[in-house]
């Protein structure tokens, strides 16, 4: 089965203008791979060289936060649906 990537305009001109991408279900960090390689350079706007998420993306599996779940080790079910949003910013 696979599940829904809902992508951030920020990053959309790496997906091809597309606002969502479809992969595969699996471990968070799995699907950045699957991602990355439909869209090349995708992960690496998520995620530093260290390989953990950047400080300013969030990530939410069906509303929750990862960084309160598993972070990049999060399973994500079949269905599920996964929401990118880049922290703003400012005063």
């Amino acid at each position: 089965m696979s599940l829904k990537i809902l992508i951030p305009t920020p990053l959309r001109k790496i997906t091809s203008d597309s606002d969502v991408v479809t992969v595969e279900s699996g471990l968070l960090s799995e699907i950045i791979e699957n991602v990355d390689r439909l869209h090349p350079g995708f992960r690496a706007r998520i995620c530093g060289e260290n390989g953990e998420l950047r400080r300013f993306i969030n990530i939410y599996v069906n509303g929750e936060d990862v960084r309160f779940l598993e972070n990049l080790r999060t399973v994500v079910a079949d269905g599920a649906e996964v929401s990118i949003v880049p922290a703003i910013a400012g005063g």
